[in-house]
């Protein structure tokens, strides 16, 4: 090689390899780690205010939760939000409210000051079949305009159950493909999608853009899943300890356009667990 082309050469790898390193060091969990309030729901019964320290007190600063927790006013929950500072960017609704008055849910969504709302679980008696969703995807798709026009993004939250098989795909593939992704959007609770049968890296990447936000959270190991979208909450394990591939749904979920992403944890361990997690999330790079 002559000289005049050997020195731009060593430049070139030099600088790919200085952009390499700098990828690697980076971590992997953006800085929109949150948590879901339930994951504290029996100390909330004691004061929301020390559970929002406890909070504070981990590092994180945004949450999912309720517009009014514990008949809390919505008003007074955003002013204690704003003295904790605490951002509220996502609450929680049941299917029943949600069909029933989307533009009020909009409205408490803007007390607490939140731009996402969520639904984790469509009625069904037994099983969860073609009708039943038939029946979700179109009201999704109306109280999704509603909220849209409101200017907060509705989002349903995968519970597992939805992978029952229709054909060649299943019943949630239907709920995605049915609904308009502008009305509708998802979050993505990988442990549920994982128990339900279903790889949250692959599902991401089936449906980049269609999930703007994540439940993070592991399974216990041995731990077998089913369509029932129900498990004993003492599964829930340290993150990065249970089954789930977590630093490759982490980076798909990235790829795929994932705002927020929640930590959540419903077993009796989180003054232990919860802090375990997000050292473990946070060490990922």
């Amino acid at each position: 090689m002559h000289m005049k082309s050997f020195f731009p050469a060593l430049i070139f790898l030099f600088i790919c390899l200085s952009n390499l390193s700098a990828q690697q060091g980076q971590p992997l969990v953006p800085d929109l780690l949150g948590i879901q309030t339930y994951s504290y729901r029996n100390s909330m019964q004691k004061g929301i205010g020390p559970v929002l320290d406890t909070i504070k007190s981990l590092g994180l600063s945004i949450i999912e939760g309720e517009a009014a927790p514990k008949g809390m006013a919505p008003e007074a929950f955003k002013k204690m939000l704003d003295e904790k500072g605490i951002s509220c960017v996502s609450i929680g609704t049941s299917y029943e409210n949600l069909v029933k008055d989307p533009s009020n849910i909009a409205h408490e969504a803007k007390l607490v000051g939140a731009t996402y709302v969520m639904v984790a679980w469509i009625p069904h008696d037994k099983d969860f079949n073609r009708e039943i969703a038939a029946k979700a995807i179109k009201d999704f798709n109306k109280a999704g305009k509603i909220l849209k026009d409101s200017g907060i993004t509705f989002c349903y939250h995968t519970h597992g159950y939805e992978f029952v098989p229709s054909g060649k795909a299943t019943l949630f593939d239907e709920l995605v493909t049915k609904t308009n992704p502008d009305y509708v959007s998802f979050e993505m609770d990988i442990m549920w999608v994982y128990f339900g049968g279903q790889d949250p890296e692959k599902l991401l990447l089936k449906y980049p853009g269609r999930f703007s936000l994540m439940h993070v959270k592991d399974l216990k190991k041995g731990v077998k899943g089913d369509l029932t979208g129900g498990t004993n909450t003492e599964n829930d394990v340290t993150v990065g300890t249970g089954q789930l591939n977590i630093p490759a749904i982490i980076k798909a979920a990235k790829n795929s356009g994932v705002k927020y992403y929640f930590i959540e944890d419903e077993s009796s361990r989180i003054s232990t667990q919860i802090p375990a997690t997000i050292e473990y999330l946070k060490s990922l790079n």
